[in-house]
């Protein structure tokens, strides 16, 4: 079955985003650091680099490699949006959950207005399932879907941001992952893979 994974960007204090969804106060290091690291990401996970921008980072012809399928909160989707941008993930099936956005914003994108749960769940069950399923954001997107979450792929920048939008934005539920991996960057971030742990039987 097709896992769902949450890909995301985190200050030391676990925000993802300022509390107006301001996320240009990551630091990225020097300028040779920053584009090491920006090189290495974007090789590492080409899926997740906006339509727009895969020519210019040169990975506009690169197969998908971990997923074919985003789902993405409306706080998430604003930021392409309100720059004029509609389908920002053209080379994969495009989930906006939302319960005001119109549904026919962009033929590319489907609008669920409904339960994020179920939309998930579904697409896990899906008979000809390929890749993996990539959870964008945001916060409270991510508190809903946290029983359905078997991976992590956190990069955490070394920053604190005060104040912002939660990494997990939802109820007292703890949920115990493993670290499967860590890769610390010189321009000191550090990239982390967690699975989720399988709940003993009887729990």
């Amino acid at each position: 079955m097709r896992k769902l994974v949450y890909y995301i960007a985190v200050s030391l204090d676990g925000r993802i985003a300022g509390p107006g969804g301001e996320a240009d106060f990551f630091p990225q290091g020097d300028e040779g650091q920053a584009a090491a690291y920006a090189n290495r990401m974007n090789t590492l996970y080409p899926d997740t680099v906006p339509t727009a921008y895969r020519a210019a980072v040169g990975v506009a012809d690169a197969p998908n490699r971990l997923f074919d399928t985003v789902v993405m909160g409306l706080g998430t989707y604003r930021l392409p949006l309100d720059n004029g941008i509609t389908s920002p993930y053209a080379h994969l099936r495009q989930y906006v959950v939302s319960s005001t956005l119109e549904p026919d914003i962009d033929p590319a994108v489907t609008v669920v207005p409904g339960d994020p749960l179920a939309l998930v769940r579904e697409l896990k069950r899906e008979a000809d399932a390929g890749l993996d399923i990539w959870l964008c954001g945001g916060g409270r997107l991510a508190g809903a879907l946290l029983p359905e979450i078997d991976e992590l792929l956190v990069k955490t920048y070394p920053v604190v941001a005060g104040a912002g939008i939660p990494v997990v934005d939802g109820a007292f539920d703890p949920t115990v992952f493993d670290v499967a991996e860590r890769t610390a960057f010189p321009n000191g971030v550090t990239l982390t893979r967690l699975t989720r742990l399988t709940r003993p039987a009887g729990r």
